[in-house]
């Protein structure tokens, strides 16, 4: 086997992190309500059983699907537009809360699936659902609404006022896990990267809680093909964080089978410094995802998803060539990540123009990046949650009216059911004047 790690980073096993340990900011990554599954299935087509009344996926910008891309499970929140233009040929319905093949966990019925700060455009023939058979849900929209939504939408001005706040908190947690005490030295990994041709292995030191791993590079083949992940010496009940730098990356893969059952549910991706991500290839992407760039575009066209999918950036959906019915899948992330200190809540940012709109190009060519290089955040440093404004109730299960939330909070529904470059040591310092920097720094004590 090739080893494509630098002699010193192969030494960083030895270091183990020292912060502790702590959830995702706002409540975000398990399962909530009195109705979640005992255990998680592979993707399936069977019956709808259980509900997960948490945000499965989170876009500070705008979130577009286009070309043949099929559905997204679970609660969705879009803090700017949502636009539906697929091309013609092709399914004309996207699927958003429930899906006919995932985890089969959708939202509680008439609660909200989508929930958009922005427009709701859906393309003229085409039809956004948010139900299937007895599963229904609730899109609600802040502002105008174009074409064809079933059942019929709610407008609500105030719609994404409960999470506009979650967009800097994701911002400052991103860049606390890929930097060690919020610092711009890097945080120290304990695992290795190896590629060995066409696969790449994440190899664990077999005992600590937190397995980090650091990763430089694309993950593709040198010729831009797909390579197989995988995961080994990872210890049962670890979480796993894989930092991927650079301001530019792109993934394309078939996956591989996980060490254990669980895993998935305990793997977090985080990308601190990228504003252009592709992901792309014919596997189901397992894990979570963190994006924290506030300028970002990540370009999902792989298969599928299954995990949390949470980008202070913009999302869109899309295949590529003749293929179709990409999914998002929901799957919750249970795993200790790095404890990044509690702070309020920051005052939640305006939404009329969260981002720039991302451009419908397919999935970024794999490029060699340098050192990363953060883009500045397009949000101020965080201020006291007291500013905030009173947050909009939001639906629960069986009628059961949820308990009062600030700004950015996730409302509490219920109890928590090709050269490579890679290693894991403190590389290297980022632009001091980012602004994106300063919000980690400020917030050093965020939850």
């Amino acid at each position: 086997m090739a080893v494509v790690v630098a002699a010193a980073a192969a030494m960083v096993g030895t270091f183990a992190p020292t912060a502790a340990a702590g959830p995702l900011p706002g409540g975000l990554g398990p399962c909530l309500g009195d109705d979640c599954p005992p255990a998680w299935m592979d993707p399936h087509s069977g019956p709808v059983a259980y509900h997960d009344s948490n945000i499965n996926i989170f876009v500070g910008g705008d979130y577009l699907v286009r070309e043949a891309a099929a559905e997204a499970e679970g609660k969705i929140v879009t803090l700017g537009k949502f636009d539906m233009t697929k091309r013609e040929g092709v399914s004309e319905i996207y699927n958003v809360g429930v899906a006919g093949v995932g985890s089969r966990v959708p939202p509680p019925n008439d609660s909200d699936y989508l929930t958009v700060g922005g427009d709701v455009t859906i393309q003229s023939g085409k039809r956004l659902l948010a139900e299937e058979g007895a599963n229904h849900g609730v899109v609600r929209h802040a502002q105008g609404l174009s074409g064809t939504v079933i059942p019929a939408p709610v407008h609500d001005a105030d719609a994404t006022d409960p999470y506009t706040a979650l967009r800097d908190r994701l911002t400052a947690a991103s860049h606390c896990y890929a930097y060690d005490d919020n610092e711009d030295h890097r945080r120290p990994a304990n695992g290795t990267v190896e590629r060995d041709g066409a696969e790449t292995y994440f190899s664990g030191d077999g005992t600590s809680a937190l397995q980090v791993f650091a990763v430089d590079a694309d993950l593709m083949t040198e010729a831009g093909g797909q390579e197989g992940i995988f995961f080994r010496d990872i210890p049962d009940g670890a979480t796993v964080l894989v930092n991927v730098y650079g301001t530019t990356r792109n993934i394309s893969t078939y996956m591989g089978s996980l060490p254990q059952s669980g895993l998935r549910e305990h793997l977090m991706w985080n990308f601190p410094d990228a504003t252009t991500i592709g992901l792309k290839g014919t596997g189901q992407f397992q894990g979570s995802v963190l994006i924290g760039q506030q300028s970002s575009v990540v370009t999902v066209a792989i298969s599928g998803t299954s995990g949390r999918f949470y980008s202070a950036g913009s999302l869109t959906h899309t295949s590529e060539g003749e293929s179709g019915g990409q999914e998002l899948h929901a799957y919750p992330f249970d795993g200790d990540l790095p404890d990044c200190g509690e702070e309020p809540s920051p005052t939640p940012t305006p939404t009329d123009s969260p981002s720039p709109t991302p451009t419908d190009s397919p999935a970024p060519t794999p490029t060699d990046s340098p050192t990363p290089t953060p883009t500045p955040s397009d949000s101020p440093g965080p201020s006291p949650s007291e500013s905030s404004p009173a947050p909009h109730p939001t639906p629960t299960d069986s009628g059961r009216p949820g308990p009062p939330h600030d700004g950015g909070q996730l409302p509490d529904t219920g109890a928590r059911g090709g050269e490579w470059v890679i290693g894991g040591i403190a590389a290297g310092l980022l632009v001091t004047g980012s602004v994106a920097t300063l919000i980690a720094r400020r917030t050093r004590r965020r939850g």
